[in-house]
Protein backbone atom coordinates (compact mmCIF):
# COMPACT_ATOMS: atom_id res chain seq x y z
CA UNK A 1 0.00 0.00 0.00
CA UNK A 2 1.56 3.45 -1.21
CA UNK A 3 2.42 6.09 1.89
CA UNK A 4 0.34 9.20 1.21
CA UNK A 5 2.68 11.99 1.81
CA UNK A 6 0.28 14.22 3.95
CA UNK A 7 1.93 15.64 6.85
CA UNK A 8 -1.10 16.71 8.61
CA UNK A 9 -3.88 13.73 9.47
CA UNK A 10 -7.45 14.62 8.12
CA UNK A 11 -10.41 16.16 10.45
CA UNK A 12 -14.19 16.87 10.08
CA UNK A 13 -15.67 16.87 6.69
CA UNK A 14 -12.64 15.60 5.31
CA UNK A 15 -11.82 12.94 7.56
CA UNK A 16 -15.31 11.33 6.84
CA UNK A 17 -15.07 11.39 2.80
CA UNK A 18 -11.68 10.48 2.43
CA UNK A 19 -13.11 7.29 5.02
CA UNK A 20 -15.94 6.78 3.25
CA UNK A 21 -14.07 6.69 -0.74
CA UNK A 22 -11.67 4.26 1.48
CA UNK A 23 -14.21 1.61 2.00
CA UNK A 24 -12.95 -1.46 1.09
CA UNK A 25 -10.11 -1.22 2.93
CA UNK A 26 -9.20 -2.78 6.54
CA UNK A 27 -9.27 0.32 9.92
CA UNK A 28 -5.64 0.69 10.07
CA UNK A 29 -5.20 0.93 6.16
CA UNK A 30 -7.61 4.24 6.51
CA UNK A 31 -6.19 5.44 9.50
CA UNK A 32 -3.00 5.15 7.70
CA UNK A 33 -4.48 6.88 4.74
CA UNK A 34 -5.59 9.49 6.60
CA UNK A 35 -2.21 10.46 8.06
CA UNK A 36 -2.92 8.97 11.31
CA UNK A 37 0.61 7.58 11.27
CA UNK A 38 4.22 8.35 12.70
CA UNK A 39 7.53 7.10 11.94
CA UNK A 40 9.65 5.73 14.43
CA UNK A 41 13.86 6.47 14.54
CA UNK A 42 14.45 2.82 12.99
CA UNK A 43 11.99 3.75 10.48
CA UNK A 44 8.66 1.66 11.45
CA UNK A 45 5.53 2.75 10.71
CA UNK A 46 2.88 3.03 13.34
CA UNK A 47 -0.74 3.34 12.88
CA UNK A 48 -2.05 5.45 15.85
CA UNK A 49 -5.67 4.02 15.80
CA UNK A 50 -6.72 5.75 18.80
CA UNK A 51 -5.73 9.26 17.50
CA UNK A 52 -7.81 8.12 14.26
CA UNK A 53 -10.93 7.10 16.24
CA UNK A 54 -11.50 9.42 18.32
CA UNK A 55 -11.05 11.89 15.16
CA UNK A 56 -13.56 10.09 13.50
CA UNK A 57 -15.94 10.25 16.55
CA UNK A 58 -15.41 14.36 16.69
CA UNK A 59 -16.20 14.56 13.34
CA UNK A 60 -18.95 12.61 13.44
CA UNK A 61 -20.27 15.00 15.95
CA UNK A 62 -20.35 12.09 18.76
CA UNK A 63 -20.22 13.75 22.57
CA UNK A 64 -18.70 10.75 24.51
CA UNK A 65 -18.03 13.10 27.02
CA UNK A 66 -20.63 13.10 30.48
CA UNK A 67 -21.40 16.07 31.97
CA UNK A 68 -24.02 17.23 34.43
CA UNK A 69 -25.51 20.10 33.19
CA UNK A 70 -22.63 21.09 31.17
CA UNK A 71 -20.80 21.50 33.98
CA UNK A 72 -17.99 19.61 36.13
CA UNK A 73 -16.56 16.26 35.34
CA UNK A 74 -18.97 13.84 35.84
CA UNK A 75 -17.88 10.31 37.31
CA UNK A 76 -19.72 7.23 38.26
CA UNK A 77 -23.35 7.37 38.14
CA UNK A 78 -25.66 6.93 41.04
CA UNK A 79 -25.90 2.88 41.49
CA UNK A 80 -28.48 2.71 44.21
CA UNK A 81 -26.32 0.08 46.28
CA UNK A 82 -24.01 0.29 48.97
CA UNK A 83 -22.49 -2.54 51.32
CA UNK A 84 -21.51 -2.52 54.65
CA UNK A 85 -17.66 -1.12 55.39
CA UNK A 86 -15.61 -3.79 57.43
CA UNK A 87 -15.68 -1.17 60.29
CA UNK A 88 -19.79 -1.65 60.14
CA UNK A 89 -20.25 1.70 58.65
CA UNK A 90 -22.78 2.33 56.12
CA UNK A 91 -21.29 5.69 53.84
CA UNK A 92 -24.07 7.09 51.72
CA UNK A 93 -21.36 8.41 48.48
CA UNK A 94 -21.57 12.51 47.18
CA UNK A 95 -23.51 11.08 43.85
CA UNK A 96 -26.76 11.26 46.68
CA UNK A 97 -25.91 13.88 48.79
CA UNK A 98 -25.52 16.11 45.74
CA UNK A 99 -28.87 15.08 44.23
CA UNK A 100 -30.75 15.99 47.56
CA UNK A 101 -29.32 18.87 47.98
CA UNK A 102 -27.81 18.18 51.16
CA UNK A 103 -25.57 19.91 53.05
CA UNK A 104 -22.97 19.67 55.83
CA UNK A 105 -24.72 19.35 59.05
CA UNK A 106 -27.73 18.50 57.79
CA UNK A 107 -29.48 16.00 60.12
CA UNK A 108 -31.67 12.42 59.62
CA UNK A 109 -33.89 10.56 61.72
CA UNK A 110 -33.55 6.87 61.53
CA UNK A 111 -35.93 4.17 61.35
CA UNK A 112 -35.36 0.28 61.24
CA UNK A 113 -37.60 -1.49 59.79
CA UNK A 114 -37.17 -5.85 58.95
CA UNK A 115 -34.82 -5.47 55.88
CA UNK A 116 -34.42 -1.62 55.14
CA UNK A 117 -33.46 1.53 56.76
CA UNK A 118 -35.46 4.53 56.21
CA UNK A 119 -33.70 7.95 56.66
CA UNK A 120 -36.11 11.18 57.16
CA UNK A 121 -34.57 14.54 56.76
CA UNK A 122 -35.36 16.59 60.41
CA UNK A 123 -36.03 20.05 59.53
CA UNK A 124 -34.44 22.91 61.79
CA UNK A 125 -37.97 24.14 61.90
CA UNK A 126 -39.36 20.76 63.69
CA UNK A 127 -36.80 20.97 66.28
CA UNK A 128 -38.17 24.13 67.46
CA UNK A 129 -41.87 23.30 68.21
Amino acid sequence: MPKTTQTKPLTGPELIQKVKELGNLNKEDKARECGYYTETKNGIERVNMMKFLNALIDAEGIDLDSTLNGQGRGGRSASYRISVQSNGNLLIGSAYTKKMNLQAGDEFEITLGRKHIHLKQVDAEDEEI
